[in-house]
């Protein structure tokens, strides 16, 4: 555990204690280190994962081993029906849901406009855009028993247009952002609360992938903080974002966290 996750662990906020919080896409990079923090909180925590079984069951050994309660679930959020599936075995296996994290994503592929097929245009599009409803639309009815909270994770991306190769995941992220606000309009009166967290360059599987070397030191240059940042620095906003107490009057914002590299 790095230094800032210890820190992290270390603050307490009682009104998280028992929340039980679906995380998707929650088997590496900034995923797992929300599973970490909110269990971490004494929430119970659902971690989602779809290819990456290995490390989800070690993170889930590390939360177990730690007191932490937490339900492992294997899903394709990207199928039609898989997304459903996932939310509804884990707020019955926890009783109820306080709280969804849409963090599932992936680029899937830098490509140029010029080589989109129909099929990779719906792949990301599933992948990032249309899991988001999907999740939100079946976590809903169990949200507005009790009231909680919905956190999509969208991108720098978003308001950038993408880097290159990366114009179809970026559009994929507005959605996201877009849906973020107006989710947040029409389930305010059930006391959901809707907001989302856009990283900017962030340490994670997802740009070992996607980033080559020179690629990610461009890009740090152009972060006024001057460093990359890591899944941990991404924790503090969704706790906050969480916490009823911290953050009980905001709904349908974006935090961005991204060392200054985007200011808008």
């Amino acid at each position: 555990m790095t230094e800032l996750a210890q820190s992290l662990a270390s603050i307490k906020l009682p009104d998280l204690a028992g929340k039980a919080v679906l995380i998707t896409g929650a088997s590496t990079g900034i995923g797992a280190a929300l599973a970490r923090a909110f269990a971490a909180q004494g929430a119970k925590v659902g971690v989602h994962y779809n290819a990456s079984r290995e490390p989800a069951e070690k993170l889930a050994e590390e939360i177990r081993a730690a007191g932490g309660f937490v339900h492992l679930i294997q899903g394709d959020v990207a199928r039609e029906g898989e997304t459903e599936r996932v939310v509804e075995e884990t707020a019955k296996t926890f009783g109820h849901l306080d709280g969804l994290i849409n963090n599932a994503g992936g680029m899937l592929g830098r490509k140029p406009t010029s080589e989109y097929t129909d099929a990779h245009y719906a792949a990301v599009m599933d992948l990032n855009a249309r899991s988001v409803l999907a999740a939100t639309r079946a976590a809903h009815p169990w949200l507005k028993k009790q009231g909680g909270f919905i956190i999509n994770t969208t991108s720098i991306a978003a308001r950038n247009g993408g880097g290159n190769g990366a114009i179809l995941y970026a559009a994929s992220k507005g959605f996201v952002s877009t849906i973020t606000r107006g989710h947040a309009k029409e389930f305010v009166a059930d006391r959901i609360r809707v907001n989302a967290v856009a990283p900017g360059v962030i340490a994670t599987p997802f740009h070992e992938r996607y980033t080559d070397d020179e690629q990610m030191e461009l890009q740090r240059k152009s972060i006024p903080m001057g460093f990359v940042g890591t899944s941990e620095d991404c924790v503090g906003a969704y706790l906050f974002l969480a916490s009823p107490t911290l953050s009980g009057y905001i709904t349908g914002q974006i935090i961005e966290v991204n060392g200054g590299q985007l200011m808008p």
